[in-house]
């Protein structure tokens, strides 16, 4: 569910060009960041016992589109003028998926794990890059991958695993996300941001009405609209400050800030609805980090060295 409105391959450009590398700002941002995005999991948890998570999706989406009202304004139809349809379609189809998925793991889910296997993405995008799109993984990255996927299973528990119809939709949401950062990585390139949002936050919105329609319930108190507004305001904000986060600071030193997302969901989960994460989660949860970080910092050395 953290998936920035704009990839920091993308924004890395504008940040070359624009503003310096200031790290301790980038960084606050980050922290801001990741704090909304625990407080959106949170009303995704405390909504679904009231709503069912397609029409959490539907809302969240509807906001989406409100950040690019004023640039639809600006080019009509053009915004969505692109030699590549097909591809964001399957974006927005991996979007639509994926936040759905990921809302109905957050509902039954304890929060800590949820938030911790969406950080399986990484994993997911060199799987997705070895099978689909045929790069060569070499023995360090391939050892990480595995080593990250272990973790899951010792996230999950050795009797959990399998028979976990939400921690499944976790991964699954995960894997969904992978796929639609490397298609938007690819299109942004060649199409530009302004059309790359233009397609994510009107084509997920159509999509999620469909399965919003059938277990559609309409709010009946100001409170449940106030939670459901919050869902769509809080994850909007969390990736406007994603975005300012890595406009002003380098990707290896923001994320790792990100992940204190699921100590921050941990807390807020203990309080809020009294759950306490195992040492099966804590384990796991500390060897996904660990290879995902493992994998970015290989890949920082390597470009490096490449340069």
């Amino acid at each position: 569910m953290s998936e920035p409105l704009v990839p920091p391959p993308v924004i890395a450009s504008v940040k070359d060009g624009v503003a310096p590398i200031d790290n301790m700002r980038g960084a606050r941002w980050m922290i801001a960041a990741s704090l909304c995005f625990a407080v959106t999991i949170v009303l995704v948890k405390r909504l679904g016992t009231e709503f069912a998570a397609p029409e959490i999706a539907f809302i969240r989406s509807l906001f989406a589109v409100t950040f690019v009202v004023p640039f639809l304004a600006r080019q009509g139809l053009g915004a969505f003028r692109t030699k590549s349809p097909g591809m964001h379609l399957v974006r927005v189809a991996c979007v639509a998926v994926g936040m759905n998925l990921g809302f109905y793991a957050a509902i039954h889910l304890p929060i800590a794990t949820a938030s911790a296997l969406s950080f399986t993405r990484p994993l997911f995008m060199i799987v997705l890059g070895m099978l689909v799109l045929g790069e060569i993984v070499r023995w360090r990255r391939g050892v990480a991958t595995v080593v990250g996927f272990a973790g899951v299973i010792i996230m999950l528990g050795p009797t959990d695993l399998g028979s976990s119809l939400p921690a499944l939709a976790a991964l699954a949401a995960a894997a969904a996300a992978a796929c639609s950062v490397s298609v938007v990585r690819r299109q942004a390139a060649i199409d530009g941001p302004g059309t790359v949002m233009a397609w994510f936050s009107v084509g997920a919105a159509v999509l999620c009405l469909f399965p919003a329609i059938p277990v559609w319930e309409t709010p009946q108190t100001l409170a449940q609209w106030a939670l459901l507004a919050g869902v769509g305001i809080m994850s909007s904000l969390a990736q406007y400050l994603m975005i300012n986060a890595y406009i002003h600071g380098e990707a290896t030193v923001l994320n790792p800030i990100d992940y204190s997302q699921i100590i921050m969901t941990a807390v807020m989960g203990y309080f809020m609805f009294g759950e306490v994460p195992s040492l099966w989660t804590w384990a796991g949860a500390a060897i996904i980090v660990a290879s995902t970080l493992y994998i970015l910092l290989r890949e920082q050395a390597l470009a490096r060295n490449a340069a």
